[in-house]
């Protein structure tokens, strides 16, 4: 690879494509759930058969490991929980996913088994050496960071040490008193899957954005009569609003909110909101995205600190996630939160950029790197 100015070319040729996997494979046996992946794999490199037939044959597969809570009632594939890439669990995955490699007569096989947020890191890493952190931002949220080998005291003895070392902090479990915790972040806890985990998750993560944004409603219309007299029932059911739609009522500039109307009616079935309302709703949106920018704000600005390197160097944030990538104001606010954290004098200092190609991308560095 070549470098200017101490980063590295764009990769010119990179194919990407999003397929969302369809909700009956998510709740299938582990088999059916990467033979379904391997056949789409098959096409995409049909599609580009000049590119990607023949040559290398690594391949780099990350995973997100985050709770779902829409499925949690029933039995899916995998549990996508913390220790999803500990040894037994990740050769486990790494063995059927090149079963069904073979299966499909796919001739590609799965090298580096990476966490989605290592492998955002990986491709940080590669286009610059002061890309020292990286954050997702989706479903579920983690982040990981570059720390010298010399910090880590708990490193094995018998094991040779690097110069550095990547730490994965999965920050969605971190809690503290200082947390601007309300009534609705604590009910929302503990009627959850996993009551008294993943707390900074539940405030920032794409599963329960607009979950929260839901309960708030919800008391509304139960405590001032916010869409009438009845309180509408589809309300009142868990997780129905969902981060995208979030997003969309948040963004909606229109003079009516009409993108507000439509999406109350289409997901509550509520059809005769006023104008009030519906200006309430953006505001209820605007004030828990905020919050969520502002915590993730915080938390960036934590590692670098942690790294001291908020004075006296350049330090790349690389973030990555449909949070991120999609919610505009969401990541508008996040980005004025970390400057005004700041201030001028070192608000250059930081410099949060979106990850080039995803961490599904970034994993082909790590599986491109060994022999």
């Amino acid at each position: 690879m070549s470098r200017i100015g101490g980063r590295s070319e764009p990769i010119s040729d990179l194919y990407r494509q999003e397929i969302p996997i369809p909700p009956n494979i998510i709740e299938a046996s582990s088999q059916e759930l990467f033979d379904w992946i391997t056949v789409e794999l098959g096409k995409f490199i049909s599609m580009h058969s000049e590119g990607l037939q023949g040559g290398e044959k690594n391949l780099g597969f990350t995973v997100s490991p985050t709770i779902a809570e829409v499925a949690a009632s029933k039995e899916t594939a995998i549990t996508w929980k913390d220790s999803l890439l500990g040894d037994a669990a990740g050769n486990k995955l790494l063995n059927e996913i090149n079963s069904a490699m073979e299966k499909h007569s796919v001739d590609k096989r799965v090298f580096a088994l990476v966490d989605d947020t290592i492998g955002v890191l990986a491709g940080g890493r590669y286009y610059s050496k002061e890309s020292v952190a990286a954050v997702t931002l989706g479903m579920g949220t983690n982040a990981a960071y570059i720390e010298s080998a010399q910090s880590v005291v708990k490193w094995p003895d018998q094991t040779p040490k690097p110069e550095e070392i990547a730490i994965n902090t999965q920050w969605g479990n971190f809690r503290s008193s200082h947390l601007p915790i309300t009534e609705f972040d604590t009910l929302l806890d503990a009627e959850s899957s996993y009551p008294g985990s993943q707390i900074f998750e539940k405030l920032i993560s794409g599963t329960y954005l607009g979950e929260t944004v839901r309960r708030v409603l919800l008391k509304m219309a139960q405590e001032s009569a916010l869409f009438g007299d009845i309180v509408p029932p589809k309300l009142a059911i868990p997780y129905t609003l969902r981060s995208p739609d979030m997003a969309a009522m948040h963004q909606d500039t229109s003079e009516d909110y009409e993108i507000i109307d439509e999406k109350l009616g289409e997901i509550f079935e509520i059809t005769n909101s006023t104008t009030m309302a519906r200006e309430l709703v953006a505001e209820i949106c605007d004030v828990v995205a905020e919050r969520g920018a502002r915590l993730v704000g915080a938390g960036i600005i934590g590692i670098v600190k942690k790294l001291d390197r908020l004075s006296n160097r350049i330090s790349i944030i690389t973030v990555e996630g449909g949070v991120y990538e999609h919610y505009r104001v969401f990541r508008n606010y996040l980005h004025s939160s970390v400057w005004e954290m700041l201030g001028d004098e070192l608000s250059d200092n930081v410099i949060i950029e979106h990850s080039h190609g995803g961490s599904g991308a970034s994993s082909i560095y790590i599986a491109a790197s060994q022999p």
